[in-house]
């Protein structure tokens, strides 16, 4: 049996936590905790240390989802969460262009941790005011490369699709290192 370590990460309220109860098998393990409510503000709860999730692929193959903090001042976590991880996944916010800016130094923080093999997952595009994704990608500056993928983290087969792009690309590293 082999396990695979991925990380989702992002900007605060860009899907993670959702993302990841959507395909656990497990019920998901979660730090939140209440937040002072303001009149914008819809969410109640931030995640403060880690969201934890799993999902098995196959028989010979587990995934372990550990889902960050997106707010800055827990971000001591991001780096305790990126050990031993695989991948990650960078979630977005479509709906909020004001968050692609952060999305893109969570990244490039993400990549200086490990430089492991990422996707981005264009979150919340069931709704009206989601931007493209390729607008997205201009965006956040993203390398053609970088799969960019759309997401509605609510919808267990759109998550789905997002990790196993992450696994394709994980498995495609590997191998090209000789260790698959």
């Amino acid at each position: 049996m082999q396990t695979v370590k991925m990380v989702v990460t992002g900007p605060f309220n860009a899907g993670k936590t959702e993302f990841i109860r959507s395909v656990s098998e497990i019920d998901v393990i979660s730090t939140e905790r209440k937040i002072s409510s303001d009149s914008e503000r819809v969410k109640e709860t931030t995640t403060v240390a880690m969201d934890f999730g799993r999902i098995t692929v196959d028989n010979d193959l587990v995934l372990y989802l550990f889902g960050t903090p997106g707010q800055k001042r827990f971000d001591f976590m991001w780096e305790i969460l990126s050990e031993g991880m695989l991948g990650f996944v960078v979630m977005v916010d479509s709906t909020r262009p004001e968050t692609f800016r952060e999305a893109r130094s969570i990244l490039e923080t993400f990549r200086a941790y490990a430089p492991t093999p990422y996707v981005v997952a264009a979150n919340k595009q069931d709704q009206e005011d989601a931007w493209e994704p390729g607008d997205i990608r201009i965006a956040l500056r993203l390398d053609p490369k970088v799969k960019l993928l759309p997401c509605i983290a609510p919808d267990k087969e759109a998550v789905k699709n997002v990790l196993l792009e992450l696994l394709f690309s994980i498995l495609a590293e590997m191998e090209s290192k000789g260790g698959g």
